[in-house]
């Protein structure tokens, strides 16, 4: 395969020979120079003066004086001026972070208008008053016209007045918004891109000492193809004083059929502008070559990269040069999963593989850890506080280089406190990077200087410990460099901006880094996107990616200027997009021999699911041969396998269970209701010992909840308890129920009863929850009234005896009874629970079957309770009350003692209840022990809650 930049490379040493030095080459992109100086080089053979070669910008750039300004020079530029326009008209001034986005739309909207040489004036005159748009309009057609009194007429009918006469108003606004911000743009010193080809295009001629510098050469222009209307002009002035020639890169195929999108631009430069090819009247070698593709319909955006081994897999083995393979990204973010496929090696010979794009610095760690810093700045701002999750993401954060041991020390710490925010000072107080990383942006000049000072402190640290990565290194250069420069433009602006819009746009420009990484650009497998492979060639491309929506793209980008207006003017609508794809596709396809298409057929916010319209008129028109293939990802389920923890045999589990009947370890009530409720739960739990990770959390879970109510019940009574209690008593005491209510709130959550602080959301609605649960319950109690209370949170224990292979063992058993009080000689046992519990039973047998659904947790809880404090405390015919707060009142479901069909669990009822229950959690305590396996609950609901679902295969 000859490639297009070698056919220009040979007629170009044929044309000038030994004066190809004095000679310009102009390119729209840097890629194709390295190729086209390779052929030069293999051409002629021996040392030669190179050409200088420019990419267009570059060239127009060099033909002023001035200096080409930035986006943050021009944005800061144009909203003092939109400002100045809004004072005039006495209307309010508006911020730079509202401007900004606005400001995108019109900075680029301008350059359009520049680059395509409109009449700013025109364009932006108000079009409401169709007589004038009849007068300065009269030389449209009919159809232009159209465009123009269908625009107006669609949007002054419409039902947002106010926002129509506020756009109406801006739009007026332009004109004065244009002209100033060029003129006070000038008197710095500056231009922006689109002036500069305006200035240009109005003469280039008269650019003297600028086209001197190629008076002995020619100006040559290589494989361009849309032109905006300063570049056509540009181009016909050069040709016809004789100082320019022209290559473009064509295709009898899509240029002589006027039906072909790919050859509208080259048309009218060559048909309707008059530019000149120097390569006339080739070959079609998109109908005369041999071109294979194969289709490659995969599901999945990351799966599309997957399938780059079977592609490439001869390409491993083949050390061929320049102009061999080619991966082109269409979607850009394919190339992690990309360079993820690709292998380093390939047997015993590395892979030579050259990404041109660049990796992008939003993916690395450096970035992970500035982003971390801006938003942490802006809390501090906002209220001297970090939340603890970003504490945490520093702590972790790779380039941090805490050890781990601090690191646990500290989270351990924040943890046990349960802080959601931690206070500014005292991160501070932990000196090192904690000093430089958390110290406090006074004002908006500091954002950069202050970032700059974090990243040479990680970078030092790094560099001393030789842990730095050259990806890292050059990236660190990257982003010192980038926000220097940004310093520089910024030092004159930013003043009087608020920080938070400063960290932003820092935010903004550092996203759009990317380092290039190390690769040969003329030999191995090259990786690239769309716009990069211009001009380029390659015998075998692959093009991740080719979806509808991606090729073409489907939009062509916010702007003020409405679609009809972009018409009547010439300004680039949609269906150029349509346009430029389909010619850097067909341009790419037209030399080469093995052609792979990769698209994903599934649809997400990402993709169409659908291939490109490109692919479907190749398909149908180019007579190239297809060949299709679908990987499809079989999803197969696991069979399930019923999971079941042997006991026998396992000296582990037998050693911990044998330190229950030692007494070494204690039997708790939840621990027994959840081997009741599901066996391998308690397997999990209190023999493996997995536990959930302590989090910390603003939500508060319901368990807190739980405890918020039980600490305050005991701080509410326990300056009660050795009296007895009244209805006055409560009343009195409830008057400090509040103080109550938030120190035993401090003391569950951060574990300080007497922590002073100001509650807010969330929280404040916690405590309404808990003062409205306890208000419940010392209802119920004043109903009660008077009783004398006992205990209040007592700790009891008792031994339960139990059967086990031939001889009797027995465990303790512990509980903290919440209340126990007596009335009228009956004592009772109170529990206060939060949750669904349910004072309704079935029987006794029930209540341990692990395969049933009538366990009632709460009952057997309190049953242990009443067995262990009769057991300890000598007493009988104790009873059970269960305090359900969410039902207490219900006239149906309410009250506070069990029952089982209409029977109340009291007096005579209750006596006998208790051996039956007594008999059966023996028998329970004896399958705990001496059953052969630890099993899974027949019953769903029984495990509905579970945190270990997935260990047993549910």
């Amino acid at each position: 395969m000859t490639t297009f930049l070698q056919e220009v490379a040979q007629d170009l040493v044929g044309r000038f020979g030994n004066e190809l030095e004095n000679c310009a080459i102009v390119f729209n992109n840097k890629r194709p120079a390295a190729y086209l100086q390779k052929h030069f080089a293999d051409i002629i053979g021996k040392p030669f003066f190179s050409p200088s070669f420019f990419t267009i910008q570059e060239f127009f750039a060099a033909s002023t004086n001035y200096r080409i300004a930035d986006f943050y020079l021009q944005f800061f530029t144009l909203h003092r001026i939109y400002n100045q326009l809004l004072v005039e008209e006495k209307i309010e001034t508006i911020s730079s972070h509202k401007f900004f986005p606005l400001a995108k739309i019109i900075l680029s909207d301008f350059n359009q208008i520049d680059t395509d040489l409109v009449d700013a004036q025109k364009l932006y005159r108000d079009l409401e008053d169709i007589s004038v748009i009849s007068q300065d309009f009269d030389y449209l057609s009919a159809e232009q016209y159209q465009f123009l009194s269908q625009f107006w007429t669609s949007y002054s009918e419409g039902k947002h007045k106010k926002q129509q006469e506020l756009f109406i108003k801006m739009w007026r606004r332009m004109p004065k918004l244009y002209h100033k911000f060029h003129s006070r743009l000038k008197e710095m010193g500056y231009l922006t891109n689109g002036s500069v080809y305006r200035h240009l295009a109005d003469d280039i001629t008269a650019h003297q000492e600028f086209i001197a510098n190629f008076e002995k050469g020619k100006i040559i222009f290589v494989g361009f193809n849309a032109l905006s209307s300063a570049e056509a002009k540009i181009f016909m002035q050069l040709q016809e004083s004789e100082r320019a020639i022209f290559y473009f890169d064509t295709d009898a195929y899509y240029l002589d059929d006027p039906s072909q999108e790919a050859g509208l631009f080259l048309r009218k430069n060559l048909n309707q502008l008059g530019i000149r090819n120097v390569f006339t009247n080739q070959e079609s070698l998109m109908k005369t070559a041999q071109h294979h593709v194969n289709v490659y319909k995969v599901q999945g955006q990351s799966a599309q990269a997957k399938i780059l081994n079977n592609i490439l897999e001869e390409d491993y083995t083949n050390g061929e040069s320049i102009g061999k393979t080619v991966v082109v990204l269409a979607d850009e973010s394919l190339l992690i999963p990309t360079l993820q496929t690709i292998p380093s090696s390939f047997g015993d010979a590395a892979i030579d593989l050259n990404i041109t794009m660049g990796f992008a610095l939003s993916t690395s760690s450096i970035y992970g850890l500035v982003d971390l810093w801006l938003t942490t700045q802006l809390e501090i701002i906002h209220n001297n506080k970090v939340s603890y999750k970003n504490v945490e993401a520093f702590l972790t954060h790779p380039l941090t280089g805490l050890t781990q041991k601090m690191r646990d020390k500290i989270l351990t710490a924040l943890l046990d406190e349960n802080q959601v925010e931690i206070d500014h000072k005292r991160l501070l107080r932990q000196n090192g990077l904690f000093e430089v990383f958390y110290k406090k942006i006074e004002e908006p000049q500091f954002v950069i200087t202050h970032l700059l000072d974090v990243l040479d402190f990680v970078l030092t640290r790094l560099s001393n410990a030789k842990m730095l990565k050259k990806i890292d290194a050059e990236l660190f250069v990257k982003t010192i460099q980038e926000l220097n420069r940004l310093h520089d433009t910024f030092s004159h602006h930013i003043s009087k901006e608020e920080i938070p819009f400063v960290i932003y746009l820092v935010q903004k420009s550092l996203q759009a880094i990317a380092v290039p990484l190390s690769g040969d650009p003329l030999n191995g497998i090259q990786v690239m996107g769309l716009l990069e492979t211009r001009n380029l060639n390659f015998d075998k491309v692959v093009i991740l990616g080719f979806n509808e929506g991606i090729i073409p793209k489907s939009s062509i980008g916010n702007s003020f200027i409405p679609d009809s207006i972009r018409r009547v003017y010439g300004l680039p609508v949609l269906e150029n997009l349509d346009a430029i794809s389909s010619y850097m596709v067909y341009r790419l396809l037209q030399r080469a021999k093995n052609i792979n298409f990769v698209y994903n057929s599934l649809t997400d916010e990402s993709t169409s699911g659908e291939a490109s319209r490109i692919l479907k008129q190749l398909e149908y028109e180019s007579g190239f041969s297809f060949a299709y293939h679908e990987l499809n990802l079989d999803v197969k389920t696991e069979e399930f396998k019923e999971v079941a923890i042997e006991k026998q045999g396992n000296a582990f589990i037998q050693e911990t269970l044998q330190k229950y009947l030692n007494k070494k370890k204690i039997l708790s009530p939840s621990a027994l209701t959840q081997y009741i409720s599901n066996p391998i739960d308690f397997f999990f739990n209190y023999i493996a010992g997995i536990k959930e990770p302590k989090e910390i959390s603003a939500v508060v879970e319901a368990n807190e909840i739980g405890s918020i109510l039980h600490k305050v019940m005991e701080y509410f009574y326990d300056d009660l308890r050795f009296a007895e209690i009244t209805a006055e008593k409560i009343k009195e005491q409830r008057k400090k129920l509040p103080q109550m209510i938030q120190r035993a709130f401090n003391s569950v959550m951060f574990n300080h009863p007497d922590l002073v602080m100001e509650y807010k959301g969330m929280q404040k609605v916690i405590l309404a929850i808990v003062e409205a649960y306890v208000n419940i319950i010392l209802n119920q109690d004043i109903s009660q009234t008077p009783f004398n209370i006992i205990s209040l949170e007592q700790k009891v224990e008792a031994e339960i005896s139990f059967p086990l292979n031939g001889r009797e063992e027995s465990v303790k058993i512990f509980g903290y009874i919440d209340r126990v009080d007596v009335k009228d000689g009956v004592t009772k046992i109170v529990d206060y629970k939060t949750g669904g519990d349910k004072l309704a039973f079935k029987d006794v047998d029930e209540l341990f079957n692990s395969d049933g659904k009538h366990i009632n947790k709460a009952l057997i809880q309190t049953l242990l309770y009443t067995y262990a404090y009769e057991q300890s405390s000598g007493k009988t015919h104790v009873e059970p009350n269960l305090y359900i707060v969410k039902t207490m009142n219900d006239p149906i479901y309410g009250g506070v003692w069990f029952k089982s069909n209409r029977q109340i669990l009291k007096g005579d009822f209750l006596e006998e209840i208790k051996p039956l229950f007594l008999a059966k959690l023996r028998e329970k305590l004896s399958e705990l022990f001496g059953a052969a396996y630890f099993k899974v609950s027949q019953i769903p609901d029984n495990y509905k809650y579970s945190i270990y679902k997935t260990l047993f295969g549910k």
